[in-house]
This record gives structure tokens, C-alpha cells and sequence, in this order.
């Protein structure tokens, strides 16, 4: 999180990089400032990886396990919203106690920027609803198949919302994933209808919130922090005449693991990883791009079912590895023809300074 003092500083440094007559100290400079961006994206992918395949394996158990067995996702989601509020807030309370909580930003709660990120809570609830219902009735293996339509609804999103076109090179990379794709559920021989509509609707809703985070940053001075604190608690105020209505909230209240240290234990988990994702995706979208933030999505995606059929002991025939094959391959090829076009646009801003 930039703050005004530390971003002086870089700008005065900047200018001590232009101001220098010695081109090969220019050189070496630009390119330590580039080398530190990527390093500093790929521990964010990276983070963004590991937090959301826990988060999924986390959630196929709270929704669809044996174990759990409470038919309630729209309180689990609710739930997930109340937690990563109270974390932040509880963090900025203790922000003052230790450098390590610093990160936190200072509790703050003003109707009148809640009603401006108003637009993004609904999508983000909705979001998070329908990628719930996906994973309850598709599995993990299956749960990434909504993905190469989230890349589709992207692209589109970015350029008519955002104004953004995308490359022919970097298209083509994406109808390799996409393609990829389609082999796979052409191969899933137990395909619920209705995971398949939740899984499109996840798609439009992930493309949007990836859309509309980027332009509503700069209501929060673009603070992924304060975002994600208003986020939940509209999400969290918007879900509870959702559940009244819905008579989940009947159904969690007769739940015969309600005194359950585990079941509560497991909830409160999911809560955590719920507000840890939302930071590494805000973060994630904010170093790269809305674009970028789903390709890597579909690549982790890809690789999170690789980890199902291995954990749940799964059999899957040879053109459904052909087809993760092809998401890979597609994501690698997409991954170098836009690191190559970011270092051409990072060397043609410095040279237009």
C-alpha cells in the first residue's frame, strides 16, 4: 500500500534517473526497477495461487462433505463476509501495537463511500454465491471449467467498459485455453445442468468484480484494504434478508452440528481465507490487469484439479489431461506475449520522461 512519503521518495529517485547523464547507470537502474516489479507480481500470483486453491478445498468441504452436511451456502457465504470485516477492523484497532499489523488501515466506515462501492458489493456477493453453488454441485475437478468463460467475458468487459484491447497474439493464447476447455467437458461424463449455470454465471460475475475493482479503487485512494473492508460489510448487510427469505436461516438454527467446535472452527477459516483472497486478488489486479488476474486464475485452476484427482483418487481419461495439457500450454504462451508487451510499454514510458 503506497504511502505519500515512500512515493516522494520514488518519484525523487526517478528523477535522479533521468537527470543522470551516465547511460549505462540509466540502464542498470531501469532495469533493476523493472526486475523488482516482476518479483514483486510473481510473489503476489504466487500468494494468490496458494490462497485460493485452500480456500476451494476449504469450501467443497464445508458444502459438500460428509461430514458437514449443512445445506446452507448462502449463510457459509454470509458468514465468510461478517469474519473478513471483523478481521480488518480488528486489525486497524491493533495497528499501533506492532510494526506486522501496520498493514491494517485505521477502522472507518462512512455511508457515503459504502454507497459508492454499493455496485461492487452486488457483484461480489453474487460472485461469491454462484462460485459456491458451482463447487457444491460440479466438485473441484470440474470447478474450472466456468473459468475460459470468465476469460471470454473479460476480454469483452475491458474493452467495452475499459476502453482496453487485447492483442491478437494474446486472443490466440486464449482460445488455446478456452479450447482446452471445452475438451474437458466434453470429457466430464457427469455434468450437473445446473453446476454448468452456475459455473457461467460465476464467469460473468468474476469478469465484473475484476472490471469494477479497477475503477472503484480510487474511491479508497486506492487502498486494497479499505476496499475489501467496505466490500463486506455492504456484502454482509446485503445477505442477511437473504437468508430470512431463503430459510437458511431456519435451517442453520435446527443444524445438529451447531455446538460443533470443528464445524465453527472450519467456518471461521473459511472466513480468514475468504478476506485473504479478496486482498491477493485486489492486489493481483492492481499489479497487472483485469485480464491477467483471470488467465491466472484458469492456469491455478488447472492445477488445483490435477490436485483433486489425485487427492479423491479420481480416473479420468486421456483426452481430459490432453485438454489441462492445453490450458497450460495456452496460459504459458499467453504469460510470455504479455510479459514481452509490459517490458515494451515499461521501456516506452521511461524513454517518454
Amino acid at each position: 500500500i503506497e504511502q505519500p512519503i515512500l512515493k516522494e521518495q520514488f518519484n525523487q529517485n526517478i528523477n535522479v534517473v533521468i537527470e543522470n547523464k551516465n547511460p549505462q547507470i540509466n540502464e542498470q537502474i531501469e532495469n533493476e526497477t523493472f526486475i523488482a516489479r516482476c518479483i514483486k507480481i510473481v510473489f503476489v500470483v504466487l500468494s494468490y495461487w496458494f490462497i485460493s486453491i485452500s480456500m476451494v478445498f476449504l469450501n467443497n468441504y464445508l458444502l459438500s462433505s460428509n461430514q458437514v452436511k449443512l445445506e446452507a451456502p448462502l449463510f457459509i457465504t454470509f458468514f465468510q463476509c461478517l469474519v473478513g470485516f471483523v478481521v480488518i477492523n480488528i486489525g486497524g484497532y491493533i495497528r499501533d501495537l506492532h510494526p506486522i499489523f501496520g498493514v491494517f488501515p485505521k477502522p472507518e466506515i462512512s455511508l457515503t463511500t459504502a454507497r459508492k462501492i454499493l455496485p461492487l458489493s452486488i457483484i461480489f456477493a453474487l460472485m461469491i454465491i454462484f462460485n459456491n453453488l458451482c463447487l457444491k454441485f460440479v466438485g473441484v475437478s470440474f470447478y474450472n471449467v466456468g473459468r475460459s468463460l470468465t476469460t471470454l467475458f473479460n476480454v469483452a468487459f475491458s474493452y467495452f467498459v475499459l476502453g482496453q484491447a487485447t492483442s491478437i497474439n494474446a486472443l490466440l493464447c486464449c482460445g488455446v485455453i478456452v479450447f482446452g476447455y471445452v475438451l474437458g467437458i466434453d470429457q466430464e461424463f457427469d455434468v450437473s445442468v445446473k453446476g454448468l449455470v452456475y459455473g457461467v454465471l460465476s464467469s460473468l460475475f468474476v469478469a465484473l468484480n475484476a472490471i469494477i475493482v479497477k475503477k472503484l479503487l480510487p474511491v479508497v485512494n486506492n487502498n486494497e484494504w479499505y476496499l475489501a473492508s467496505y466490500n463486506n460489510f455492504n456484502s454482509t448487510l446485503l445477505f442477511i434478508p437473504l437468508l430470512i427469505f431463503s430459510g437458511e436461516l431456519e435451517i442453520v438454527i435446527s443444524y445438529e452440528l451447531i455446538n460443533s467446535f470443528q464445524f465453527w472452527f472450519m467456518m471461521l477459516l473459511s472466513g480468514i481465507f475468504g478476506i485473504a483472497i479478496a486482498i491477493v486478488s485486489m492486489m493481483q489486479i492492481k499489479f497487472t490487469s483485469p485480464l491477467t488476474h483471470n488467465i491466472s486464475g484458469t492456469a491455478k485452476a488447472s492445477f488445483q484439479t490435477v490436485i483433486s484427482v489425485i487427492v479423491f483418487e479420481q480416473s479420468k481419461s486421456f483426452y481430459w489431461w490432453i485438454s489441462n495439457i492445453m490450458v497450460l500450454a495456452g496460459l504459458g504462451a499467453y504469460t510470455q506475449v504479455r510479459h514481452s508487451e509490459m517490458k515494451q510499454q515499461h521501456q516506452a514510458g521511461l524513454q517518454s520522461k
